[in-house]
């Protein structure tokens, strides 16, 4: 059974007739570490928002465990973590009140949630912060504890949008090492980033997107030998061009 399946998935643009994903297909196994790679405005932020049921497509299938968000959203959503790219936290809360409240969001009360706010703050070594404001918080403090909100219901499939942008090495570090762990332990993560060194380190298996297509997937070692490359930057840029994509 695939953990993540898109058939044929078309999102176009609120204004005009450009694409912002136009015949995306994807397969992500069970207990893979899958990256997700793409220059600016490639599509990779649209598809993992209908992946995780955040907007529907306009045409195709998009699957979680064989199930479809418009059949299955709540039983979808029990098994499914997102961290996005944009930091998700209320900044006058502190750690603590933030997990509580999306703890609760997901249904998690009493002792049950107190157990697993502990277990996020040890997870993301934020306990010696739990009672401290997020607005006093270092960026990668931040990106660890929004780490932690999308843990909270335990998944089975974690989705993450560039959850490492603008954190330091130490930050960086821990993130990459406790994801290994989870996914040691059988935890599906589809992961985006526009570091290559970051998929080579952690991803089972890649693909490529640009222009709202898949361009080119499999195992990093593999695509390296068949191209010829000597790294994924090399061959990331030999597919999308080297031409900017400022937006």
């Amino acid at each position: 059974m695939h953990a993540i399946c898109a058939r044929s998935l078309v999102m176009r643009y609120k204004y005009g007739a450009q694409l912002a994903l136009n015949d995306f297909n994807l397969d992500v196994q069970q207990g893979e570490f899958f990256g997700l790679l793409g220059p600016n405005g490639a599509g990779k932020t649209t598809a993992i928002s209908i992946l995780t049921g955040l907007f529907p497509s306009d045409s195709g299938a998009a699957l979680i465990m064989d199930m479809d968000f418009q059949k299955k959203s709540n039983k979808i959503k029990q098994i499914i973590g997102l961290v996005p790219q944009n930091i998700g936290l209320y900044d006058k809360l502190t750690a603590r009140e933030n997990l509580t409240f999306f703890g609760k969001i997901c249904g998690i009360r009493g002792k049950v949630l107190a157990e697993k706010i502990q277990q996020c703050l040890e997870f993301s070594r934020l306990t010696e912060h739990a009672i401290q404001p997020v607005a006093t918080f270092s960026t990668g403090m931040k990106r660890r504890l929004n780490l932690a909100v999308g843990l909270l219901n335990d998944p089975q499939i974690l989705v993450l949008d560039e959850p490492c942008v603008g954190i330091d090495a130490q930050s960086r570090h821990l993130i990459h090492e406790q994801l290994k762990i989870l996914n040691q332990h059988g935890t599906t993560i589809l992961y985006t980033t526009h570091y290559m060194e970051e998929a080579q380190e952690l991803c089972s298996r890649i693909g490529i997107i640009d222009n709202g297509q898949l361009v080119k997937e499999g195992i990093p070692a593999t695509l390296l030998q068949q191209s010829g490359m000597s790294n994924l930057e090399e061959l990331f840029l030999h597919l999308t061009g080297k031409g900017l994509r400022d937006q």
